[in-house]
């Protein structure tokens, strides 16, 4: 007997308690929803009132239920306390109102109530639906709406152009609007968390969580802001801010789209997979159209919680919807890699190939760049992120990246890396010929060996009293022929090369009859540092000059620069690759 009672206790006690809180109770709510039983759903939504009583966000779920379900008066009767008692700042509750007396036929309040969302409303999220309503209203009353202004217009064109700038990753600019913005009107919060992801797709990320901190001292509980700050927090590794951030995310259940899919990939990037996994999986749910980056989102939050077929199908959907870029492909394999252990990170949520794996197929490519990448603010924060806060060896693959989109945000941005002090000076030199290349003839302050200094509107900086113009044609002679089979940096190291040479012999510089003969030789030696097969007749071919010019020159430059000394030395690190000049 007393062995069973022990068993009994042994069993009780094998029991999980379920946690009773607001969020499991709206986490069933949702369930039901979507299977359409709405007496279960609203039951859900009161007890998670019950559990949250002061959560306006729980009350205006159990408003949308009962609208859902025919209640209007019931559902006014809560979003009237919400606006009066719980939470004045959530205007979006007149619009539900709105909605709501429309549907009671009542239109002179319906009218009242979206006036009042017109007025007072600073984001505007369902300003399209208002603006239909207001066409029904007018057709009902038989008189336009009277409101005076659309709050959430204010400055709403200059931020669409700002929103759009962001989009096309030019960030310089659109920061630039959004701050005008913010200076005239401080309660745009929509603007000032635009304004916060632009300083941190820059790398500033002091300015970032300033401009974010601001929003949360207007509104505590914006979800955008919330989820930014979370990925401020782990980007500092501020642990002990972040935790308890996280907490309050991880209960939160937003009620639209555009918060769902703003929290799921804020999940996924804080490492939160299992939630990001359900927030991603209910907007495949709802999803209008098929999206291949929403699949792929949602494969990558399942591998990363180890549901491998389940991510191996939503992979092959986003493959079928986006047969061009091979991103599902790739995933797919690295899918494999984890599987078989021989990855152990988790696998990433951007929808593009990882910057390494670009690189490598941009290098292949005979066009170079494709166009669409270059307008792609994912591709453009990522450069701009590596050229501040990668490792030398990134930040080099970068610059050559950015010679190949050569706009004016590249511009200002290779410029402002030029005066940053804890850079390497041969990543700046090769950033220097980069925005020579690309069109920047001017003048260009940059700090160099611990110096400000200014250099001259020639194509490298060099300390040579005089350029004279036969050199640079020797230069020019030998860019055009090497364009397209040498990349950014082999170019560089020619002209350091010759810009060397000219220093050690100045003032007695060679008579440059044809240019030809001098810019083989600089071919010729740059080629074999790098190690690529190259002789000299063939290159004598290629530059119209004769094998003779191009060895007497190539060995005045290596008698000069010690180049035969230096290869020695590459060829005692590295096994592969002709490092030898030919006598």
């Amino acid at each position: 007997m007393k062995g069973k009672k022990r068993a009994v206790i042994e069993q009780r006690a094998k029991i999980i308690p379920i946690e009773w809180d607001a969020t499991f109770f709206f986490e069933r709510a949702v369930q039901s929803l979507d299977r359409y039983h709405y007496d279960k759903a609203l039951k859900y939504f009161r007890r998670a009132v019950e559990y949250e009583p002061d959560n306006p966000v729980n009350h205006c779920n159990m408003a949308g239920i009962l609208s859902e379900m025919g209640s209007y008066e019931d559902s006014n009767g809560i979003l009237r306390y919400i606006i009066e008692e719980l939470d004045p700042m959530m205007t979006e509750c007149h619009f539900y109102m709105a909605n709501n007396y429309a549907n009671l036929e009542q239109y002179e309040s319906a009218e009242h109530s979206l006036i009042r969302y017109l007025e007072e409303d600073p984001d505007g999220q369902f300003l399209g639906e208002a603006e239909e309503m207001m066409d029904l209203l007018h057709y009902e009353l038989e008189r336009p709406t009277p409101y005076t202004n659309i709050k959430s217009r204010e400055g709403m064109a200059q931020h669409d152009k700002a929103r759009s700038l962001l989009e096309e990753g030019k960030f310089t600019e659109a920061v630039r609007i959004l701050e005008e913005i913010v200076a005239s009107q401080p309660d745009f919060l929509a603007a000032r968390n635009n304004l916060a992801l632009a300083y941190y797709y820059m790398g500033l990320f002091d300015r970032a969580m300033e401009t974010i901190e601001d929003v949360l001292k207007l509104e505590e509980g914006n979800l955008h802001a919330l989820c930014n700050l979370a990925i401020f927090y782990q980007h500092n590794q501020d642990e002990e801010s972040l935790k308890p951030l996280v907490e309050l995310l991880r209960k939160t259940v937003p009620f639209h789209q555009e918060h769902v899919f703003k929290l799921a990939t804020t999940m996924g990037i804080l490492g939160e997979h299992e939630a990001a996994h359900r927030h991603f999986i209910r907007l495949l749910k709802e999803a209008e159209q098929e999206d291949p980056s929403l699949y792929h989102y949602a494969a990558v939050a399942a591998c990363n919680i180890g549901r491998y077929a389940e991510a191996d199908r939503l992979w092959k959907v986003a493959g079928k919807l986006d047969t061009g870029s091979g991103i599902a492909s790739y995933y797919l394999d690295q899918m494999e890699q984890v599987k078989k252990g021989l990855s152990t990170g988790p696998v990433s949520y951007h929808y593009h190939l990882p910057f390494e794996e670009q690189f490598k197929l941009w290098e292949k490519q005979a066009d170079g760049f494709p166009d669409h990448l270059k307008r792609d603010p994912l591709v453009r924060s990522s450069f701009f992120w590596a050229l501040r806060h990668g490792d030398d060896k990134t930040k080099l693959q970068v610059i050559q990246a950015l010679g190949m989109i050569a706009d004016g945000e590249v511009k200002d941005a290779l410029k402002a890396f030029l005066l940053e002090e804890g850079e390497d000076d041969y990543l700046k030199r090769i950033a220097i010929f980069v925005l020579r290349t690309i069109g920047v003839q001017e003048s260009l302050e940059a700090r160099l060996e611990g110096e400000q200094t200014i250099i001259e509107a020639n194509r490298v900086p060099s300390r040579l009293p005089e350029w004279d113009p036969k050199w640079q044609e020797v230069v020019e002679a030998a860019l055009v022929r090497m364009n397209k089979t040498y990349d950014l940096v082999q170019q560089h190291d020619l002209m350091t090369l010759w810009v060397e040479f000219l220093t050690r012999v100045y003032p007695d510089t060679p008579k440059l009859t044809r240019v030809e003969g001098w810019a083989a030789a600089l071919e010729y030696l740059t080629a074999k540092m790098h190690r690529r097969e190259i002789s000299y007749h063939e290159v004598a071919q290629r530059y119209g000059t004769s094998i003779a010019t191009v060895s007497k020159n190539a060995k005045r430059i290596d008698e000069i620069c010690g180049i035969r000394e230096k290869m020695k030395s590459i060829s005692t690190v590295f096994s592969g690759g002709d490092t030898t000049i030919e006598d």
